[in-house]
Protein backbone atom coordinates (compact mmCIF):
# COMPACT_ATOMS: atom_id res chain seq x y z
CA UNK A 1 0.00 0.00 0.00
CA UNK A 2 0.92 3.57 -0.83
CA UNK A 3 1.69 5.74 2.11
CA UNK A 4 1.72 8.72 -0.43
CA UNK A 5 -0.85 10.12 -2.93
CA UNK A 6 1.02 12.19 -5.34
CA UNK A 7 -1.66 14.92 -6.87
CA UNK A 8 -0.08 16.76 -9.88
CA UNK A 9 0.02 20.33 -10.65
CA UNK A 10 -0.45 22.51 -13.07
CA UNK A 11 3.67 23.41 -12.67
CA UNK A 12 5.56 20.81 -14.56
CA UNK A 13 7.12 18.51 -11.73
CA UNK A 14 5.57 20.18 -8.62
CA UNK A 15 3.25 17.90 -6.38
CA UNK A 16 0.63 18.23 -3.89
CA UNK A 17 1.19 15.48 -1.39
CA UNK A 18 -1.21 13.61 0.98
CA UNK A 19 0.27 11.57 3.06
CA UNK A 20 -1.67 8.60 4.53
CA UNK A 21 -2.80 8.91 8.37
CA UNK A 22 -2.59 6.19 10.67
CA UNK A 23 -4.65 7.22 13.93
CA UNK A 24 -7.00 6.39 16.86
CA UNK A 25 -7.66 7.65 20.54
CA UNK A 26 -4.28 7.65 21.34
CA UNK A 27 -3.24 10.16 18.11
CA UNK A 28 -1.81 9.41 14.78
CA UNK A 29 1.25 8.45 13.03
CA UNK A 30 2.81 9.31 9.57
CA UNK A 31 5.72 8.94 7.30
CA UNK A 32 5.92 12.71 6.21
CA UNK A 33 9.10 11.26 3.54
CA UNK A 34 9.95 7.98 1.99
CA UNK A 35 13.06 8.21 -0.43
CA UNK A 36 11.92 5.43 -2.42
CA UNK A 37 8.28 5.95 -2.87
CA UNK A 38 8.80 9.54 -3.93
CA UNK A 39 11.80 8.14 -6.35
CA UNK A 40 9.07 5.93 -7.75
CA UNK A 41 6.39 9.21 -8.03
CA UNK A 42 9.27 10.89 -10.10
CA UNK A 43 10.41 12.96 -6.90
CA UNK A 44 13.96 12.11 -7.46
CA UNK A 45 16.41 14.07 -5.07
CA UNK A 46 18.55 14.57 -2.28
CA UNK A 47 17.43 16.58 0.59
CA UNK A 48 20.34 18.21 2.47
CA UNK A 49 18.81 21.03 4.76
CA UNK A 50 16.00 20.82 6.73
CA UNK A 51 14.80 24.46 7.71
CA UNK A 52 11.77 25.67 10.27
CA UNK A 53 9.76 28.97 11.04
CA UNK A 54 7.08 30.30 12.92
CA UNK A 55 5.30 33.09 11.86
CA UNK A 56 2.20 35.15 13.15
CA UNK A 57 -0.87 35.63 11.24
CA UNK A 58 -0.61 38.36 8.24
CA UNK A 59 2.88 37.13 8.15
CA UNK A 60 3.77 36.89 3.71
CA UNK A 61 7.56 34.97 3.51
CA UNK A 62 8.48 35.01 -0.09
CA UNK A 63 8.60 34.59 -2.84
CA UNK A 64 12.23 33.42 -2.74
CA UNK A 65 14.51 31.62 -5.02
CA UNK A 66 18.58 31.12 -5.30
CA UNK A 67 20.30 32.03 -8.99
CA UNK A 68 22.55 29.66 -8.36
CA UNK A 69 21.86 27.03 -5.82
CA UNK A 70 18.45 26.31 -6.91
CA UNK A 71 16.58 24.42 -4.16
CA UNK A 72 13.88 21.80 -4.52
CA UNK A 73 11.58 21.91 -1.52
CA UNK A 74 8.95 19.69 0.40
CA UNK A 75 7.02 21.75 2.27
CA UNK A 76 4.50 20.97 4.93
CA UNK A 77 3.12 23.20 8.24
CA UNK A 78 3.41 21.42 11.83
CA UNK A 79 1.01 24.05 13.65
CA UNK A 80 -1.82 26.53 12.08
CA UNK A 81 -2.36 27.05 8.37
CA UNK A 82 -0.67 28.75 5.20
CA UNK A 83 -1.52 29.09 1.88
CA UNK A 84 1.47 28.14 -0.37
CA UNK A 85 2.75 29.50 -3.70
CA UNK A 86 5.06 28.49 -6.10
CA UNK A 87 5.65 30.52 -9.17
CA UNK A 88 7.83 28.67 -12.40
CA UNK A 89 10.42 30.67 -13.15
CA UNK A 90 12.24 28.03 -15.75
CA UNK A 91 12.12 29.51 -19.13
CA UNK A 92 11.03 27.38 -21.68
CA UNK A 93 9.04 25.82 -19.37
CA UNK A 94 5.22 25.62 -20.47
CA UNK A 95 4.09 26.63 -17.18
CA UNK A 96 6.74 29.74 -17.19
CA UNK A 97 5.37 32.40 -14.77
CA UNK A 98 2.33 30.55 -13.89
CA UNK A 99 1.66 29.91 -9.99
CA UNK A 100 0.10 27.11 -7.99
CA UNK A 101 -1.31 27.61 -4.36
CA UNK A 102 -2.27 24.91 -2.21
CA UNK A 103 -3.76 25.18 1.75
CA UNK A 104 -1.02 23.01 3.96
CA UNK A 105 -2.37 22.90 7.46
CA UNK A 106 -1.90 20.96 10.37
CA UNK A 107 -5.54 19.40 10.38
CA UNK A 108 -5.01 18.72 6.45
CA UNK A 109 -1.21 17.68 6.88
CA UNK A 110 -0.53 18.30 3.17
CA UNK A 111 2.67 18.53 1.48
CA UNK A 112 4.27 20.58 -1.23
CA UNK A 113 6.49 19.33 -3.78
CA UNK A 114 8.55 22.62 -5.30
CA UNK A 115 11.09 21.79 -7.88
CA UNK A 116 14.36 23.33 -8.67
CA UNK A 117 13.53 26.95 -10.67
CA UNK A 118 10.70 27.89 -8.70
CA UNK A 119 9.76 30.67 -6.55
CA UNK A 120 8.25 30.10 -3.10
CA UNK A 121 6.08 31.93 -0.74
CA UNK A 122 3.74 31.69 1.89
CA UNK A 123 0.87 33.91 4.10
CA UNK A 124 -0.01 32.67 7.09
CA UNK A 125 -4.08 32.44 7.39
CA UNK A 126 -3.88 30.99 11.52
CA UNK A 127 -3.10 32.83 14.50
CA UNK A 128 0.38 31.60 13.91
CA UNK A 129 1.93 28.60 12.05
CA UNK A 130 5.06 26.88 12.10
CA UNK A 131 6.45 25.99 8.82
CA UNK A 132 9.11 23.49 7.74
CA UNK A 133 10.83 22.21 4.81
CA UNK A 134 13.57 20.42 3.27
CA UNK A 135 15.55 21.70 0.69
CA UNK A 136 17.99 20.20 -1.67
CA UNK A 137 20.89 22.59 -1.59
CA UNK A 138 22.20 24.96 0.79
CA UNK A 139 21.20 28.11 1.61
CA UNK A 140 23.30 30.95 0.39
CA UNK A 141 22.48 34.34 1.61
CA UNK A 142 24.43 36.33 -1.63
CA UNK A 143 22.77 34.02 -4.15
CA UNK A 144 18.94 34.77 -2.90
CA UNK A 145 16.33 36.66 -5.11
CA UNK A 146 13.03 37.27 -5.11
CA UNK A 147 9.97 38.41 -6.95
CA UNK A 148 7.22 40.86 -5.43
CA UNK A 149 4.54 38.90 -3.82
CA UNK A 150 1.99 40.57 -5.29
CA UNK A 151 3.46 40.90 -9.16
CA UNK A 152 0.51 41.77 -11.76
CA UNK A 153 2.13 39.52 -14.48
CA UNK A 154 1.85 36.43 -12.27
CA UNK A 155 -1.64 37.83 -11.19
CA UNK A 156 -1.38 35.08 -7.73
CA UNK A 157 -4.56 35.12 -5.90
CA UNK A 158 -3.76 35.13 -2.50
CA UNK A 159 -6.47 34.91 0.22
CA UNK A 160 -6.35 38.18 1.46
CA UNK A 161 -10.02 38.31 2.70
CA UNK A 162 -8.59 36.05 5.66
CA UNK A 163 -5.79 38.15 7.22
CA UNK A 164 -6.27 42.14 8.12
CA UNK A 165 -3.00 43.29 7.47
CA UNK A 166 -0.21 41.04 5.13
CA UNK A 167 3.19 41.63 7.08
CA UNK A 168 6.11 41.60 4.84
CA UNK A 169 10.02 42.12 5.42
CA UNK A 170 12.01 44.80 4.77
CA UNK A 171 13.50 42.24 1.69
CA UNK A 172 10.40 41.19 0.36
CA UNK A 173 8.86 44.72 0.50
CA UNK A 174 12.00 45.56 -1.93
CA UNK A 175 11.58 42.57 -4.71
CA UNK A 176 11.41 43.45 -8.20
CA UNK A 177 8.76 41.76 -11.05
CA UNK A 178 9.53 38.40 -12.13
CA UNK A 179 10.33 40.12 -15.50
CA UNK A 180 12.87 42.29 -14.29
CA UNK A 181 14.93 39.66 -11.85
CA UNK A 182 14.21 36.60 -12.87
CA UNK A 183 17.50 36.34 -14.96
CA UNK A 184 20.88 34.36 -14.89
CA UNK A 185 19.64 31.70 -13.48
CA UNK A 186 21.50 28.18 -13.23
CA UNK A 187 18.78 25.95 -14.76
Amino acid sequence: MSKFQFQPTKLEGAYIIQPTVFGDDRGYFMETYHQQEFQENGVDVEFVQDNQSLSKKGVLRGLHFQYKHPQAKLVRVLQGEVYDVAVDLRQGSPSYLQWEGVLLSRDNKKQFYIPEGMAHGFLVLSDRAEFTYKCTDFYVGEDEGGIQWDDPDIGIEWPLDKVEEVLLSDKDKNWGRARDTATGFKW
